[in-house]
């Protein structure tokens, strides 16, 4: 394998001509973060890392042009340098934005997309190291690139839609699980953004609130921050789950005690701040989406199957929602959707409850994140998304020779046709 580290569009054209020239297979990278396999490759690995400039900024429009291997935190602080702001974020910035719009990975928020969504241009170099400059006007190309897999060509460069920059009143709370997923959909309805994190074996859940507020920012200081998300999300949350992975049987209680820990905490601040948690407790992932309506009913299902099987699990499983989009392979695609992601912590068994969780949610015309584990094959995949063949007929256009395939493309894609 080799190396390439472009900074520009045409140094990305010259490594794909390259790689045709010497026959090899080309894989982008951004920041790892996803758990599957889409990038290994033997061939050319492009580490997009030199690609992290600010393009252009049009204020009238709120729109800025940047490259395509920013991380998000960085980009997030550059907006609100210039009054802007993500109509929406998720939890963790440290991803590329290529690596972030190529997985579908999103935020939560009844009337919100996913980051995908914000994306009205991108700069693409196709297999045969042709550059495309898309937007809604190219039609099916551009709603396959945006949520591409890295599977048509490297983006380098993305126009994002952003809004205003505004202000999120974030509320944690600790409350009754029944209520919780009782209430879900409508507290979901009303406001901006509304997630919960259910407990197997507790009766107790974390619910996250954040809606946008007038008046100046008020964070919680350096040494709340440092309490609450060292000691209280990380080092207690890990310790807990220490304990339960050398002491299976321990954790019904430990999780009982862990869930009733977070307490009440309200803070303000810009919105990416709020948005953005601190995950430094070492885990592995299955996110699944489905229909809004099925959301609840299957999380109910994969609580009694936990308890059933008395299965070691000591993560929560997290529950958040998005709005329909037109992208071809976006997980919300023509429908608003009900996202479950269920977690294992590291050097624990999962297998189990992650078939266990796909059996049971395949029913409810589940939709695997495409940066998560799943055992998915194309087969599985395709009856459920109605793009389907229009983004294959996009790939055969865009990469005929299969210059960015690799063995987990190969699964979950199938072969080019």
């Amino acid at each position: 394998m080799r190396v390439e580290r472009p900074a520009s569009t045409g140094q990305v054209v010259a490594a794909v001509e390259r790689a045709a020239t010497d026959g090899l297979t080309l894989r982008p990278t951004g920041a790892g973060h996803s758990f599957t396999p889409l990038v290994p490759t033997d061939g050319v690995l492009v580490d997009l890392a030199a690609m992290d400039r600010l393009l252009a900024v049009d204020h009238a429009r709120r729109q800025v042009r940047v490259q395509a291997g920013v991380r998000l935190g960085v980009l997030a602080d550059w907006l609100v340098a210039l009054g802007l702001a993500f109509d929406n974020l998720g939890d963790i910035d440290r991803q590329t934005l290529a690596g972030a719009l190529a997985t579908g990975t999103h935020g939560t928020g009844e009337s919100l997309g996913n980051l995908a969504t914000q994306v009205v241009a991108l700069r693409l170099v196709d297999g045969t190291g042709r550059v495309h400059d898309l937007s809604a006007a190219d039609g099916d190309r551009f709603l396959a690139a945006r949520v591409g897999l890295g599977a048509l060509g490297i983006v380098t460069e993305v126009t994002l839609q952003a809004t205003d920059a505004y202000r999120l009143r974030g509320h944690d709370r600790v409350e009754p699980l029944a209520e919780v997923l009782d209430g879900f959909l409508d507290r979901a309805g009303r406001h901006r953004h509304f997630e919960a994190y259910a407990f197997p074996y507790s009766e107790h859940a974390l619910t996250r609130t954040n809606d946008i507020v007038d008046g100046p920012a008020r964070p919680r200081g350096a040494v709340g921050t440092w309490a609450y998300d060292r000691l209280v999300v990380t080092h207690a949350l890990d310790a807990v789950c220490r304990v339960g992975r050398r002491f299976p049987a321990t954790i019904p209680t430990l999780n009982r005690a862990i869930s009733r820990l977070a307490g009440d905490v309200p803070r303000v601040d810009e919105a990416h701040r709020i948005f953005v948690s601190a995950r430094d407790v070492r885990f592995t992932e299955m996110e699944l989406a489905v229909p809004r309506e099925a959301g609840i009913p299957l999380l109910r299902e994969i609580l009694r199957f936990v308890v059933d099987r008395r299965l070691p699990v000591n993560f929560p499983i997290e529950v958040r929602t998005a709005a329909g989009d037109d992208a071809l392979l976006s997980t919300a695609q023509g429908r608003d959707t009900v996202y479950l992601a269920v977690h294992a912590y590291v050097g624990m068994p999962f297998e189990d409850y992650f078939a266990g969780v796909w059996e049971r949610a395949r029913d409810h015309g589940a939709r695997p994140h495409w940066g998560k584990r799943h055992p998915a094959t194309a087969d599985d995949l395709r009856p459920r998304y109605p793009g389907w063949d229009r983004f294959v007929a996009v790939r055969a256009d865009l990469d005929p020779d299969g210059r960015f395939r690799n063995p987990h493309l190969d699964r979950v894609l199938g072969p080019i046709a």
